[in-house]
């Protein structure tokens, strides 16, 4: 972290700036306002917002996380220090930006969708559980089962919207779609790491409105399978 601070600062001396030498010097204050923060309510709300964001945006949610907690915004638990590992900020930000254009092409979203499912709810898991399972396996095992529940929830609203969406030809509905994704990661991290006992309520209605909106969707896309295969068959019988 210090050889990473280091290069920053030197670019930005560099351009005539200067933020100090140390990142104890500019965040150090922040740093502790958070570690005074991340009580039980605090920490609740981390490994719901990251099960929850996981099923959306996996690699954002790694990533914001992992960037807050390296320049001290945020005092990730034990389980969560290797996300702000140099390392692991430049594969998850590699990861973010391939995800981000992916995500806005028609066809080419439900591929990526397909293609990570199979992450997204482990990891939602994972991370869950690395926020509260540093002093207690009980605690998380039921953080695993939280995180996974959410990624699940929130994964089959967005495959089941992505799926109706793109029974529209047009391109910008997805957009669209993909650019609100994005801003209820970020809108997520935030409020769940400056705004905890906020966040929790937020959370449970927008969970109950997520689960709604996936039936409604399933129902419709199931009612255009229907007619789609009506159609089909009724074309083989003329010919």
């Amino acid at each position: 972290m210090d050889a990473l601070w280091q290069t920053l600062t030197g670019w930005l001396h560099a351009m005539g700036l200067s933020l100090g030498d140390s990142p104890l010097g500019l965040v150090g204050p922040v740093a502790a306002q958070a570690a005074d923060k991340m009580d039980m309510p605090g920490l609740l709300a981390l490994a719901a917002a990251l099960g929850w964001a996981s099923g959306f945006r996996l690699y954002a949610a790694v990533f914001l996380v992992g960037m807050a907690g390296a320049l001290g915004w945020i005092a990730l638990p034990q389980g969560l220090m290797v996300l702000q590992h140099p390392a692991m900020l430049a594969a998850s930000g590699f990861m973010l930006c391939v995800e981000f254009f992916a995500d806005k092409i028609p066809g080419l979203d439900a591929l990526w969708d397909m293609l990570n499912s199979v992450l997204r709810i482990p990891a939602g898991a994972v991370l869950a559980a690395g926020a509260l399972g540093a002093d207690s396996a009980t605690m998380g095992l039921v953080a695993a089962l939280l995180g996974g529940s959410l990624a699940a929830t929130s994964q089959a609203t967005k495959t089941t919207t992505r799926a109706a969406i793109n029974t529209s030809p047009e391109p910008f509905s997805n957009i669209l779609a993909s650019l609100a994704e994005d801003g209820l990661v970020l809108g997520a991290v935030w409020l769940a790491t400056t705004h905890p006992l906020i966040f929790g309520v937020v959370l449970a209605v927008t969970v109950v409105l997520m689960w709604l909106a996936t039936v409604s969707l399933f129902r419709f896309l199931r009612a255009a399978l229907r007619r789609l295969t009506a159609l089909f068959d009724n074309s083989q019988k003329v010919v």
